[in-house]
């Protein structure tokens, strides 16, 4: 499956439409992952922990996608839009929506 942000996928000619699909995931931060997260904000750098678990939601909410666009028969994604959120009481879960095209090319 081709996956591309941009509306068309260069070289290629989409045959046909076949409408919206998105993916979605919510996951939780545990509790120990926020200590050492704010342990590494206070003394500075990156929180390989929250990049980790960030990851794997896009991954998870990307293939989400991918599946419905397979079951509508397309073989590409264009215009990929991939969202990030936090929600819940005291914004401890993360939500990550993508949404895109299937087409076929």
């Amino acid at each position: 499956m081709i996956l591309t942000t941009t509306p068309q996928v260069e070289g290629y000619r989409i045959r046909e439409y076949k409408g919206v699909v998105t993916g979605e995931t919510i996951i939780g931060a545990n509790f120990m992952k926020d200590i050492f997260a704010g342990i590494r904000d206070i003394v500075g750098g990156r929180s390989a922990s929250y990049e980790k678990v960030l990851r794997k939601a896009k991954d998870t909410a990307m293939q989400e996608m991918m599946e419905r666009a397979q079951a509508m028969g397309a073989n590409a994604i264009v215009g990929i839009d991939i969202d990030y959120e936090t929600i819940g009481e005291s914004n401890s879960m993360l939500m990550v929506a993508t949404s895109g095209t299937a087409v076929v090319i």
